[in-house]
């Protein structure tokens, strides 16, 4: 089957936070922040112009992915989850890659962020390889598990 990536839709808002919680709760916890941006994505995503996609198989929705805007031009890739059973098939990497792109679709959008966690190698590994550079830690993150930022760099290499 091949990857479809979608833009949000009210028929998927639920696969949304069932995605987010189910790694959240396994590796974390569920923080404050995570609870307002999972309850009401809307508000808290849509609509100051971010985005949200979702990854499919066929019917099965396996991933989402979301770009929050922090400021003017300044956007967070946040909320990024592969259940479990899809994770390590390249999925991840497609669902990212579209995020990128998306973000480069939006009008004067600068920069593109992400914070996570250090114990999350694989993570880690893919966003290295689509570009993103560490950048220490960031001081005014909003979560208590975050210890890693890194900031997306255009490649300047050609294709």
């Amino acid at each position: 089957m091949t990857l479809r990536i979608v833009p949000f839709t009210p028929a998927l808002r639920s696969h949304f936070e069932r995605l987010n919680r189910e790694w959240l709760e396994r590796l974390f916890k569920v923080e404050p922040i995570d609870a307002a941006v999972l309850a009401d994505p809307e508000s808290s995503i849509l609509a100051d112009g971010g985005r949200i996609l979702f990854a499919l198989l066929g019917d099965e929705v396996i991933g989402t992915v979301a770009l929050k805007q922090e400021s003017p031009g300044v956007y967070e890739l946040t909320k990024m989850a592969i259940t479990r059973a899809y994770q390590g098939g390249g999925h991840g990497r497609q669902l990212l890659d579209a995020a990128v792109a998306a973000f480069q679709r939006i009008d004067g959008a600068t920069t593109l962020f992400l914070e996570t966690n250090s114990a999350l190698k694989p993570a880690i590994s893919l966003y290295e390889r689509a570009g993103f550079e560490h950048r220490g830690r960031k001081p005014d993150s909003h979560y208590q598990r975050s210890d890693v930022y890194m900031v997306w760099r255009a490649s300047t290499d050609p294709v």
